[in-house]
């Protein structure tokens, strides 16, 4: 009687190793790399020139508040924080102190941990003969639990400066001004009889 169940179980352990065959069906890297190419792989998401300067334009502000809000959480007094303090110079035209301080203060008084950039609005206006590129946005203030602390409107004086790089035309970002008082485009309202 034990030979016979232990035969049992022979066999019946065989046959579900049998019915388990598993078939492979990974494909190889090189099968995968053979039949890879850019239009599936990689979808190309087509911009025109005002969406492009609008996303670069809120990328670099989305940057120089990241610095900032670094920056501001730092002791200033470390080397770090002296590369950190000249890399946010760098995002403005002309480096200069002056610009930065307004925003480390607004920063320090709110205790801002995080900020994020939302609602950007591109412009331009004429200036005699010159031409002003803008930038309306919205900034949202975040304390270090992650609460939010404020919403403000803001706005920003930038250009492009060409930068040609060997048969490319390329231009690099730089704020002219920021938090530049928005100029109102309506008549003040008088007395009327």
């Amino acid at each position: 009687m034990k030979i016979l169940t232990n035969v049992f179980f022979g066999l019946l352990l065989t046959m579900m190793v049998f019915s388990c065959k598993k078939e492979n069906s990974n494909i190889s890297d090189l099968d995968t790399l053979r039949k890879n190419n850019n239009k599936i792989s990689y979808p190309v998401a087509k911009m025109d020139s005002a969406q492009a300067i609008s996303f670069i334009t809120k990328q670099k502000i989305q940057e120089l508040f990241d610095l900032s809000t670094l920056y501001t959480s730092g002791h200033r007094d470390t080397e770090i924080d002296s590369v950190i303090y000249a890399q946010m110079n760098g995002y403005f035209l002309t480096p200069d102190s002056l610009k930065l301080k307004p925003i480390l203060q607004q920063l320090d008084s709110f205790k801002v941990k995080t900020v994020k950039v939302g609602n950007i609005e591109v412009s331009k206006e004429l200036n005699k003969k010159d031409t002003l590129d803008f930038a309306k946005f919205n900034v949202e203030y975040y304390d270090k639990d992650n609460k939010l602390i404020g919403s403000f409107d803001k706005n920003a004086q930038y250009i492009l400066k060409a930068y040609p790089v060997k048969f490319k035309k390329e231009f690099k970002f730089y704020f002219v001004n920021f938090d530049v008082p928005v100029k109102k485009d309506s008549v003040s309202v008088g007395v009327s009889r």
